[in-house]
């Protein structure tokens, strides 16, 4: 194993966490998985005229739209469980917070980027710390954004009931400054974004991944030869007259 020499996290927690991560990506897809979320063929069908692209390019950008949804939740299960490795009472609890330090009382709860919520949520997620906070008055409850606007450890302002509230216990953090107080290292961040690429590609070589295996087209072909109308038949097959449908 090479030697990556990062202070806050060993060589071989580094490696098997980022190991983990990569044998969770998707390599195998066919049109039972394709068709989980349901398909919207009015919108391929725009995408298919208005840019001018034939109908499989189409239908392959969707295939990997998909895939890299579900890759973005597995980059997710990389930044949340990495902490469980840096000691100092961090941990990853199995349900509640995503990171928790009962020793310093930290409460976290972890997003991929700063727009990922909407209000809805933003509100669920500030009221749920509030309780946080009237159960242990000493806890600090922060929202770590990995991809955030910019470095910040600030006081999270929100409107509740058209009444912005805000409480100095309740925090709005990107990631670097999260690490650096995991840590207690100011670049702990920027030096395992410098050494990742190394320990993926160490990974890879080391490791052999699924063969990536596509089947959705030829499946699609199956219904018919006409890819459109085979995408209209998967969605809306039992709607009234597809039985009867041509594109």
């Amino acid at each position: 194993m090479s030697k990556y020499n990062l202070r806050f996290i060993t060589d071989t927690d580094l490696y098997n966490h980022t190991k983990e991560t990569v044998e969770k990506y998707t390599f195998k897809i066919n049109l039972k998985t394709f068709s989980k979320n349901l398909i919207d063929p009015i919108k391929l069908t725009f995408n298919s005229k208005v840019y001018n692209k034939n109908i499989v390019d189409v239908i392959e950008n969707e295939i990997i739209r998909q895939m890299d949804k579900s890759n973005t939740n597995h980059i997710g299960y990389f930044h949340q469980n990495i902490f469980q490795y840096m000691g100092n009472g961090w941990e990853v609890p199995k349900r509640g917070y995503d990171v928790i330090n009962k020793k310093l009382n930290y409460y976290v709860e972890m997003k991929n980027k700063h727009n990922t919520m909407n209000s809805s949520s933003s509100q669920k997620t500030y009221m749920r710390m509030q309780n946080t906070l009237l159960n242990n008055p000493e806890a600090t409850c922060m929202l770590v954004e990995v991809v955030a606007k910019k470095s910040q450890n600030i006081v999270w302002n929100i409107n509740l009931d058209g009444n912005t509230v805000s409480n100095g216990q309740i925090r709005r953090v990107s990631i670097d400054k999260f690490y650096e107080l995991v840590t207690g290292e100011k670049t702990a961040f920027k030096q395992l974004c410098e050494i990742l690429p190394s320990v993926i590609d160490d990974i890879i070589s080391r490791t052999e991944l699924d063969e990536k295996q596509n089947t959705v087209i030829s499946e699609l072909l199956e219904i018919s030869p006409n890819l459109l109308k085979s995408i209209y038949l998967l969605s809306f097959r039992k709607y009234q007259g597809f039985d009867q449908f041509n594109v």
